[in-house]
């Protein structure tokens, strides 16, 4: 467990608006910042620990890092993030980093520019520190996978009990900001991949409306659901990281005050089904009705096996489509097509599917992608479950709806894959449409932290951050001891 007192606990978990006060001031330096994180990464992700939750170092931080010192100095701030390190998950392209998405198949195959959304960042001030660990191709690989393991970067661990599950599919990245190795970090999410490991690690996480931060050189499986966004340590962090990636500045500076006049719907059918997540839930329902304008129970349907198998042939077929275009298009050499990826995954088996299958890529190989009558059947059910069943009529009634993320982070297991029982509902009809998800920590249970999701319409992120930031201030959870990790040991039961 890392000292507590020294100066890179401070600064791990400082946070973005913290890091960037003290660089102001001159109490600390960029440079002293990246050294400090890169000590932390080296004393608790690849020793100690090892919490496996960063891929990859760039070995231009340090030089950055004098650069943006320099600058400052100058008097020459290049933007919001300067001087500010950041994570990127590695299913994200950008230059100096190994961008596999976890995948041997794309080891080698770094990229030759970056990510619009990493330009951004770095047009923004920001320092690329490095990449993520994360589950193998975003998590759709097999329906028996686990959650934060890759051929690339072994199996990432929660920082609050080392044999629980940082969740999927943006799990080093939940982990990492846990952990305090960053003050921020990028994820990405086609259903629940920043929602789960942001619940689990009890940190923030923005999962934007689907087109606001642009998806361009990141490893896709789905067009119409795959999404970038921010994950820190507070909602206003992660809104000015939202910020920067989108470009809409005027979600830089949440007001709690404005959920005042807000219509917030209580999801009975998307309830965890853990008695203790529940429970805390429904403490922060009451805490939450004396912030907003009404609190009031919404009917939504259950996401029944069909809304689940329609969005699986969904994401199936656009893979199939958006992955073969995606890696015909990637420079270097390797796999051209998901074919290709089920070929090299048989050929290194023993590494590869030393734990599970890779049905889902087999499914897409197969499949006619786009183009296929059942693509687009299925695409239209789950649109007009969720569109015209689910979302469109309870918007009619409510600004916004919560409901609990996910349970306590159950147990890895590489044998028997996810042990999950119950939660995420929540993502599901948000993720079909494209709409935005905020999650905040609301505290923990059993020791382990739970989240609390805030759903809106497309475009409605800067009503989710103004109640998320509400909730933030009234519970008192970020930035305090209460938020910071108890490295337990992996024990029996």
């Amino acid at each position: 467990m890392p000292d507590p007192h020294t100066k890179t606990e401070d600064v791990g978990y400082a946070g973005i608006r913290t890091t960037a006060d003290r660089l102001s001031t001159g109490e600390w330096s960029s440079r002293e910042v990246v050294d400090a994180l890169v000590a932390r990464i080296a004393a608790v992700d690849d020793a100690g620990p090892e919490l496996r939750s960063v891929l990859a170092l760039h070995a231009d931080a340090r030089a950055t890092a004098d650069e943006r010192d320099r600058e400052r100095s100058a008097g020459r701030l290049r933007g919001a993030l300067h001087g500010i390190p950041v994570l990127i998950k590695d299913n994200i392209e950008a230059v100096g980093l190994p961008g596999t998405a976890g995948s041997l198949a794309l080891a080698g195959r770094s990229a030759s520019a970056d990510a619009p959304l990493v330009a951004r960042l770095r047009g923004a001030g920001a320092i690329v520190l490095g990449a993520t660990n994360l589950s193998e191709w975003a998590n759709f690989r097999s329906p028996r996978s686990t959650s934060g393991w890759s051929a690339v970067g072994g199996l990432t661990g929660n920082p609050w009990a080392l044999d629980r599950s940082a969740g999927g599919s943006s799990s080093g990245s939940g982990a990492a900001l846990a952990a305090g190795l960053a003050p921020l970090a990028i994820g990405t999410e086609t259903n629940g991949s920043i929602t789960c490991p942001s619940a689990l690690n009890g940190v923030v996480g923005l999962k934007p409306t689907v087109g606001s931060v642009p998806a361009r050189q990141v490893v896709p499986i789905s067009g119409s659901q795959d999404v970038p966004g921010p994950m820190a340590r507070s909602v206003e962090d992660a809104a000015l990281a939202y910020a920067v990636l989108s470009e809409r500045m005027a979600c830089a500076h949440p007001d709690p005050g404005g959920a005042r006049s807000l219509r917030v719907g209580v999801a009975d059918a998307w309830r965890s089904r853990h008695t203790e997540t529940d429970a805390r839930f429904d403490e922060v329902l009451r805490l939450l009705s004396t912030l907003v304008a009404a609190v009031e129970p919404i009917p939504v349907p259950s996401n029944d096996a069909q809304v689940n198998a329609d969005q699986v042939a969904v994401l199936v077929a656009e893979m199939r489509s958006d992955l073969d275009a995606y890696l015909a298009s990637r420079g270097g050499s390797g796999p051209a097509s998901v074919a290709d990826v089920v070929a090299f995954n048989r050929e290194h088996a023993d590494v590869e599917l030393a734990h599970f299958g890779q049905e889902f890529l087999e499914q897409a190989a197969a499949s006619g992608g786009r183009a296929s009558a059942e693509y687009a059947q299925a695409r239209e059910r789950n649109v007009s479950f969720a569109r015209d069943r689910c979302l469109g009529p309870a918007y009619e009634a409510v600004d916004v709806i919560v409901a609990p993320a996910y349970q306590p982070a159950w147990k890895s297991d590489l044998v028997h894959g996810d042990q999950l029982s119950g939660g995420g509902d929540v993502c599901t009809p948000p993720a079909i449409l494209g709409w935005p998800i905020l999650t905040v920590p609301m505290g923990l249970v059993d020791g382990l932290p739970v989240g609390l999701s805030i759903t809106g319409p497309a475009g409605s992120e800067e009503r989710l951050l103004a109640v998320g930031l509400a909730v933030e201030h009234a519970l008192g959870w970020s930035g305090t001891s209460e938020s910071r990790p108890w490295w337990r040991a992996p024990a029996r039961g």
